[in-house]
């Protein structure tokens, strides 16, 4: 599942994104990725990223009224350090 969320190029420019800013809202992350790396896919298909990406556990949403903040999380990343740690030489 990680690497099926990762494979994709837009979802790994959401998660840039997440990088310059933590806790977004779905629209705020649509205006970014228009902005900063000339993508302009629609709400509904960012918000289906968002779910694998979720479902991969790099990011956690949360609700608060009306709006669902986005947070990265990066520590599915470290299975794949833990597994294939640099060599020592």
């Amino acid at each position: 599942m990680l690497f099926r969320a990762l494979a994709d190029p837009t979802r790994r420019a959401i998660l840039d994104e997440l990088v310059a800013r933590d806790d977004q809202t779905l629209f705020e992350i649509c205006s970014r990725l228009a902005v900063n790396h000339d993508l302009t896919p629609t709400r509904q298909a960012v918000a289906q990223h968002l779910d694998v990406l979720e479902a991969a556990g790099l990011v956690h949403s949360r609700r608060e009224g009306r709006y669902r903040y986005h947070t990265l999380d990066t520590s599915p990343l470290r299975a794949i350090t833990d597994r294939w740690p640099p060599r020592a030489e």
